[in-house]
Formats: structure tokens, sequence, C-alpha cells
């Protein structure tokens, strides 16, 4: 069998619904308004139901619409990134490799895979965005980044299990909480300022951390800028213990002494836009990171004391 409907006669409908009518659609499709109207009549004419009803002076979608909409959009896109896939491997290096990270994996680590990526192609670009939450989410979806290391894997998507992240809670140690002197419960952390990170999706807006219900926060865009002001006795915050390491080892944060809750985990995962054509050299700069991370989490278990049931 053979489709009865081309890819154009689809791309009418789904412009026509995104574009919020026929007038727009046909000035962004550059086509007459009335060539638009008949691709959409033919799709309903060949498959014998309505996508839209007419309301006053606006189309709208029909449930049956609604189907065809969804179903039309993800063709559309499957045939774009088949395009745009075989281009990619047509042309062998892409010129630039475009990847986001959330804000919590090492930026050492990151550097480095940088340093040893530039060594072997050192005429590829990198677009690095520093996500969080659902900015990264938004990248993947919107295929705005070729990769990304990422603390879920969206739906839709497939990721590989890359590092597990340490979470600490911790404050300057004369922080009032630290001079209770004693172990601190949520209760306390309430009438304390929290630092939280903001999500930098542009829809989804929420805040990093599963708890916050300090009366008092600060929001920050930055990691860098929350753990300064923690250091300055401003608040306190769940870091991972990665990043915080010399701020530790200096005397500046200390961890706080909770009772439960100290330490929290979070998985992060190897995710790309579209596995089947990443490109070759988002392929290589992701495996570069795999192979540095797999080291550091090596590292990291190496340096952990033997357990006295071992």
């Amino acid at each position: 069998m053979h489709p009865k409907i081309s890819l154009e006669q689809w791309r009418a409908l789904a412009t026509v619904v995104e574009a919020g009518g026929y007038a727009q659609a046909s000035e962004q499709l550059h086509k007459t308004q009335s060539s638009v109207s008949y691709a959409v009549q033919k799709i309903e004419r060949l498959l014998g139901l309505k996508a839209f009803s007419i309301e006053g002076r606006k189309a709208v979608l029909t449930p049956a619409g609604q189907v065809l909409y969804r179903r039309a959009r993800a063709l559309l896109d499957e045939a774009m990134a088949l395009e745009t896939g075989a281009a990619s491997l047509a042309a062998g290096w892409e010129p630039e490799v475009r990847l986001a990270a959330e804000i919590v994996f090492p930026t050492w680590a990151l550097l480095r895979c940088f340093e040893q990526f530039a060594q072997e192609q050192p005429q590829t670009r990198i677009q690095l965005h520093e996500s969080v939450l659902g900015g990264t989410d938004e990248l993947l979806i919107e295929r705005r980044v070729d990769f990304a290391i990422a603390g879920h894997v969206p739906q839709g998507f497939v990721g590989d299990a890359l590092i597990r992240m340490n979470f600490i809670a911790a404050a300057h140690p004369d922080h009032p909480l630290h001079r209770l002197g004693r172990e601190i419960d949520y209760r306390d952390l309430r009438k304390h300022r929290q630092l939280v990170i903001r999500d930098s999706a542009q829809q989804r807006i929420r805040e990093a951390g599963s708890w916050q219900e300090a009366e008092q926060r600060y929001t920050f865009s930055n990691k860098a800028t929350s753990i300064a002001a923690a250091c300055r006795g401003l608040g306190f915050s769940w870091y991972p213990e990665e990043t915080i390491r010399n701020e530790l080892a200096r005397g500046e944060l200390k961890p706080l002494p909770l009772r439960e809750g100290r330490e929290r985990f979070l998985q992060l995962y190897l995710v790309f836009a579209d596995r089947d054509y990443p490109g070759r050299a988002a392929w290589r700069l992701a495996e570069i990171i795999r192979d540095t991370t797999a080291t550091l989490c090596t590292q990291e278990a190496a340096a952990q004391p033997a357990s006295p049931l071992s």
C-alpha cells in the first residue's frame, strides 16, 4: 500500500493548528489560503472524517482532528530527523556539538573531557548549555542539543546511567544551625534561609531540590553564586559533595548535623536527542564523557573506607 496523503498535506494541517488559522498558515507556508484549505479538505475527504469544525470565524480541531494532528506532528518530526541525520552521516564530522549538562555535574570533569576532545578535533566547536531540571528536558525535546547529561530520562527518550551524585546539606561553620550544638531536624531548617537553584526551563518553572519548606529562600541561576552565598553565611543548601570539596577542605562550608536526610543522591544519565543519528563528533564527545566519568567513579570507590563487614 502507498500513502494517500503526502507530507506536504500533513504539514498544511499541522501548520493550521500551530499558526492558529488558515490565513496565518498560508503566510508561514508561503502558499495561498485556498491551497492550504484544499490540502486539509483533501485529508478529510480521503479519510472520511472532519479534522476541523467552524466555531464563529475560527477553525477548531475536532476530537478526531486532535488525533490526526498529534500523529501528523510525529510524522513530520520523524521525517525531519531522518533528513537531518542523513545529512550528518554524509558530512562526516559535524562542525559543532551542542550539549546540555545539569549544573550538578562536576565542572572540572566536563572541562577535562573538552580538553581531550579539543586535542582530537580542534576544529569542532562546542556549545554548552548549563541547565537545570526542566530546562534540560526542553533542550532535548526541542532538539536544541545533540545530547544531554540529565537528572532523568524524558518520556520518549532512551538514556544510559552515567554517574550517581552524592548531595550533602551544608552551611558556613558559623551559621546559626551549626551553633545549635546538636543534631538538627527539618523543623530547625524551616526557621532559616534556604539557597535554591532556579529551573532553567522556559515553560515549567520550578526550583531545584525536593525539600523547600524554609520560611526564607534565596533563588539563584548559577551554582557558583549559590555556593559563594553559602560561604558568606547567607543560608544552607544541599550541594553535590564533589562540587564543594574545596570549600569543605578550607573550612568555608561544613556539613549540617541533620538527624535524617543529611545525604541525598541523584542519578545522572547520558541522553541523545536522536540516538539513531547522533553525529560523529557528538558521539565521540559523549564517549569521552562516559570514559572520564567511569574513571571518576572508580577513583571515588577506591577512596572510600573499607566496610567493617568486608
